[in-house]
């Protein structure tokens, strides 16, 4: 009774404290002194149990092994420890819990039964029946268990064991991805052994069924997936199938090379029943700053006539693309993006291969960037995907309405060496003002002239030669604003280009002949605004009536000049209170214009809004630079061209609720016809999202063009049911009735299973194939891998 007593008082004393192993030792003691073989503690306790005589070292056996339950048993004669009721055990990060566990000191075993969880140091969560584990976790045999990693995969099987502590081998055992309850697997493999090997970081499968929607669709007698952890691994990739016209059947076999954990590579296989063997090698590294890309693919083509007429119509075909990008500090990085194909149709007729990011532009740049500085220097070669126009009397797609006078359409592309921007925003106030600073070199060659004819008379989009300009422009504005609330901003500028010209072409006599040549642009101007603003209850509306006027002298050496930049002009509502309406620096608008227009805004408390603005603008003295053709424009559509522009306007809503619509137009100054504009729409309405566009282009005759297009470009995505979605898009040219492009497709998509099906045609390329018809099908299973199939036929039977 005293002995007991005594033991009261220590549990008493311990409370949840833990019980030392010497504390255990005084418990057995006691229990020999009482003259009992089995001592019982009926009170709620936590035990420190001593492992390291016994644990082998596979884990931290300096660590204490942590018991709590609501009653424990020590058996002296046995030397075995019973723990009952709500049983946890913590041990260098494993946990157990159990109704029961039974831990024999003589052998070294745990044995727990019913409800059993055990979750490992890497996050996975092991559910069972009964369940048998050494002292040190590294072995043992469990009964019908369950296992769910934190990759959100799943295992099943009638029995495990473990042994090594990093191997497990699990009977009868299934896997999937699917963890909610009650929702059966849509996928799965049912194996007769499935080995989870922890150091390989890989999971082996042996008499193996994948089943999908319940029925088997594949058996294999072994294979092997990456642990679903691993986010590298070395191992076959699932293959991707294709049927081409040209190519014929194939099938790309990717090899997955993990060499280190900063770089790795992919060797492709895909076999052509038409042309042979496509090889191809991906290489990526990274570094601490960076890192860097490269793809390699090549073919010798066993029927090149296939290609008859292309490009491709050669032997030996192959393309190199490399890139990568490395921060030289925090303010400054500097990479290439470049691609070399043996001809212009190689990435069109292989493009499943997906050769990197390779593009018609190959880069080398260098930036900095702060928040009130930029310098950024690119130097460019391009190589186009465009076949030579086979017939010089007709328009070249998609270039444009021109004729061009020949067809050596790569040999017009320049070299780029480089093309430097620098802008410096001054962070003190200069008379009260901001003053920034834009600076460009551009210095380029071309081997051949690009010209064109628009009614008989010739224009240059580039000339051979090497041709280099150093421009610089400064900016001044401030504002003020008086007691009325008016804002005025006086603003001036001065853009200065130095040329330096090398022209190769004797035939192109409208540059000067001059090597250097100097131009400067001065202006000063000012903006008035004078903004009303009401509110209501719900929402404010602003009206606000703007007007610039900006004075300059009229631009020098107009047509004499390359224009490499400034080639693109357009003239909209965005546009009209741009101080120079030029796209770059060749360029420079010249003469006193003044710029007038309405703004008008409607905003809800909500959040939905609607704003517009509609204006014009006025050539009131001075040459007007839009309407004097330089060395590429002719007499020009850009709207500008007259005394008083076009109307241009914009009307936009959106309704903060996931629908917006909005668009921009020019109308003829002349009977406010409309010139051009630019519609497009984007909604969400329950299950339905769609995007629609539409654009439409007046005819004018004197700039070469001589039919109006209008087209339409919708996409719609509609959710059918949980996962499912039907998908597709339409682009329509309304002028002609021709639908150019369509495609349709359907698709489920889930936790852990992938897979869409599409159709499409294509219409737009005029090199004799009126219709492309294109088949995908895509699917993937999440942690095995995606493969897909790609068919490409065309109504003629002689292209893809």
């Amino acid at each position: 009774m005293g002995s007991t007593s005594i033991l009261k008082q220590k549990i008493k004393r311990v409370g949840a404290g833990c019980v030392s192993p010497e504390y255990l030792r005084t418990v057995s003691a006691l229990a020999l002194l009482c003259g009992a073989g089995l001592l019982a503690i009926s009170a709620p306790v936590v035990a420190q149990i001593d492992l390291s005589q016994t644990a082998k070292q596979a884990v931290d056996t300096s660590q204490p092994m942590m018991l709590e339950a609501l009653e424990l048993q020590y058996d002296f004669d046995n030397d075995i420890i019973v723990a009952f009721g709500g049983v946890e055990i913590y041990f260098d990060n494993y946990t157990l819990q159990a109704d029961r566990v039974t831990y024999n000191r003589k052998d070294g075993k745990f044995s727990a039964h019913g409800n059993v969880r055990m979750t490992e140091p890497d996050g996975n969560l092991i559910l069972a029946d009964n369940l048998t584990l050494s002292d040190d976790f590294s072995e043992g045999f469990i009964q019908a268990l369950q296992i769910d990693t934190p990759q959100f995969t799943h295992f099943i099987a009638e029995s495990a064991e473990r042994s090594g502590d990093n191997v497990t081998t699990l009977n009868n055992g299934t896997y999937s991805v699917y963890q909610k309850a009650p929702k059966p697997p849509l996928w799965q493999i049912k194996s007769t052994t499935i080995i989870h090997n922890q150091q390989e970081r890989r999971i082996y499968f042996e008499g193996a069924s994948i089943e999908l929607f319940g029925h088997t669709i594949a058996k294999v007698p072994y294979f092997s997936i990456a642990d679903p952890s691993v986010g590298r691994k070395s191992g076959f990739l699932l293959p991707r199938f294709i049927a081409k016209n040209r190519l014929g059947y194939g099938t790309a076999i990717p090899y997955y090379w993990s060499l280190s954990p900063t770089y790795d590579m992919t060797v492709t296989v895909t076999p052509l029943t038409k042309q042979g063997v496509l090889g191809q090698l991906d290489w990526r590294q990274k570094f601490d700053r960076g890192s860097y890309n490269i793809s390699v693919g090549g073919i010798s083509q066993a029927d090149p006539n296939e290609f008859l007429g292309s490009s491709g119509d050669v032997r030996g075909r192959f393309i190199v693309h490399t890139d990568g990008s490395f921060n030289l500090s925090s303010l400054w990085k500097t990479g290439w993006d470049i691609t070399y194909a043996t001809d212009r149709a190689f990435r069109e007729d292989y493009g499943f291969a997906q050769f990197g990011s390779a593009d018609e532009v190959s880069k080398l740049y260098l930036k900095g960037q702060t928040q009130r500085n930029l310098f950024d220097a690119n130097a460019y070669a391009f190589q186009l995907t465009q076949e030579n126009n086979p017939d010089p009397t007709q328009p070249m797609n998609p270039v444009g309405p021109f004729t061009p006078v020949n067809d050596d359409l790569q040999e017009k592309q320049p070299y780029v060496h480089p093309s430097i921007d620098n802008s410096i925003y001054f962070e003190k106030s200069i008379l009260g003002g901001q003053l920034n600073y834009d600076g460009n070199l551009t210095s380029l060659t071309r081997e051949t002239t690009d010209a064109f004819s628009v009614n008989g008379v010739d224009r240059f989009r580039g000339v051979e030669g090497t041709f280099t300009r150093l421009s610089a422009n400064l900016t001044w504005q401030r504002t003020f604003i008086d007691p009325l609330g008016q804002v005025f901003t006086p603003f001036a500028y001065a853009k200065t280009n130095l040329y330096f010209l090398a022209n190769a072409d004797e035939n192109v006599t409208e540059l000067s002949d001059d090597a250097v040549v100097f131009r400067g642009m001065p202006a000063v101007g000012l903006e008035y605004r004078y903004p009303f603003l009401s509110s209501f209850n719900g929402g404010n509306q602003i009206i606000e009536p703007v007007a610039q006027l900006i004075v300059r002298p009229n631009e020098t050496s107009i047509g004499e000049l390359p224009n490499e930049d400034a080639q693109s002009i357009v003239f909209d509502a965005s546009t009209l209170f741009e101080w120079d309406k030029f796209s770059g620096f060749d360029r420079n608008e010249g003469g006193t214009r003044a710029n007038i227009g309405l703004q008008y805004k409607l905003q809800f408390d909500q959040g939905s809004f609607v704003s517009a603005l509609f204006g014009r603008s006025f050539q009131l003295a001075g040459e007007n630079s839009y309407s004097v053709p330089g060395i590429l424009d002719a007499t020009g559509d850009s709207g500008l061209q007259t005394t008083g522009s076009d109307y241009v306007t914009s009307l936009y809503f959106d309704t903060n609720t996931g629908f917006r619509i909005g668009g921009n137009a020019r109308f003829n100054e002349h009977d406010f016809g409309v010139a051009r504009t630019e519609i497009s729409a984007s909604g969400r309405y329950g299950p339905a999202s769609t995007v629609l566009s539409y654009a439409y282009l007046a005819e004018r005759p004197d700039a070469g063009i001589d039919e109006q297009r209008s087209e339409v470009v919708g996409a719609l995505n509609l959710n059918l049911q949980e996962n499912w979605r039907l998908f597709g898009s339409l682009r329509y040219d309304i002028i002609n009735e021709n639908i150019v492009q369509d495609t349709v497709g359907v698709g489920y998509d889930d936790e852990g299973f992938s897979a869409s099906i599409s159709y499409g045609e294509d219409r737009s390329r005029n090199n004799g194939e009126p219709v492309e018809r294109i088949l995908f099908f895509r699917f993937g299973l999440r942690t095995i891998g995606d493969t897909s199939l790609s068919t490409s036929t065309s109504e003629s039977n002689a292209n893809d």
